[in-house]
């Protein structure tokens, strides 16, 4: 019988998250550029780029709030505060709109004129459509007095190289197996993390915090289960897809899967078909059920 998976697990927000584990270059970085801005005038952008869930934006957060100086001087973009041309949140977005980054433009023209810093942070720049972006450049060409930027990125080929160039870019690495361990130990004291969870987590505690979340973990050890099961049946396939579908997240296992059997053919496909799931529109459960179907038929 297969194992359920469970949803246990609560994890802070980056804006509440005081841990920051494993950047520590980074943000000695930053704190020298900063503590001697009076000799060299701090860089007015800075992109902390990397793969996802390895605590750029708990840094970003941290680093705001040491600059900002009042409440109402530290503005953030991102999809929880995503809005339409009239102004209301976007629950089902997929992107963030130019109409989210002209309100915070003109919220930051209005706010406190008391010569304390301001900071704009965007988590992240990969969710900007054109028009967003481009509105950002705009400001960028000519940033603000004491205005720091704060730009998260997940991919840096997809940021217009526009952007790119006026930023300095810190690439922020992967954690190390003993990071993700202190950090399992911090945020989920009461579970055992096998070293099989580590090696999908890729060196990032964000993917393992969905995987536990999600019951990801768990559909991972039933996707191998099952492909290697000559007995399994393709309503037995197609059940697994629906577990996976509702996650975005956990899409990859099926990747992590062909790693795990050496099916390096199967890769380009696989990825492409992830890819089109969101892209096309395609129904995940029947994107997945295929994907699941090609890896059995290789065994």
């Amino acid at each position: 019988m297969a194992k359920k998976a469970s949803n246990l697990y609560e994890f802070p927000h980056p804006m509440d998250n005081d841990v920051l584990i494993g950047h520590d270059s980074t943000l000695h970085a930053f704190m020298d550029a900063w503590n001697n801005r009076a000799q060299y005038p701090l860089h007015p952008v800075w992109m902390l780029t990397g793969p996802r869930g390895i605590g750029k934006a708990t840094l970003a957060y941290k680093i705001a709030k040491m600059v900002y100086g009042n409440v109402g001087d530290f503005f953030i973009i991102d999809m929880d505060r995503n809005i339409d041309k009239d102004g209301k949140i976007k629950s089902d977005g997929k992107s963030i709109s130019v109409y989210t980054v002209r309100a915070t433009i003109d919220k930051m023209q209005m706010s406190s004129m008391s010569g304390e810093w301001r900071v704009i942070l965007i988590d992240s720049v990969d969710q900007l459509t054109v028009a967003a972006a481009n509105a950002i450049l705009k400001l960028l060409e000519e940033p603000p007095a004491k205005t720091l930027f704060l730009l998260v990125t997940h991919q840096l080929s997809n940021v217009l190289p526009t952007v790119r160039s006026r930023a300095r870019v810190e690439k922020m690495h992967p954690l190390s197996i003993s990071d993700l361990r202190r950090l399992c130990a911090l945020f989920m004291p009461d579970c055992v993390i096998d070293d099989e969870t580590l090696r999908l987590a890729n060196g990032s505690f964000g993917r393992i915090a969905n995987l536990k979340q999600s019951g990801g973990d768990v559909i991972y050890d039933n996707l191998i289960k099952l492909v290697q099961n000559k007995r399994s049946t393709a309503a037995d396939a197609m059940n697994l897809a629906r577990q996976i579908a509702p996650f975005p997240e956990l899409y990859e296992i099926l990747l992590d899967a062909i790693a795990h059997f050496g099916l390096a053919e199967l890769y380009p496909v696989a990825t492409s078909t992830i890819h089109d799931i969101t892209r096309v529109n395609l129904e995940p459960e029947i994107a997945i059920f295929k994907v699941i179907q090609e890896i059995k038929k290789c065994l």
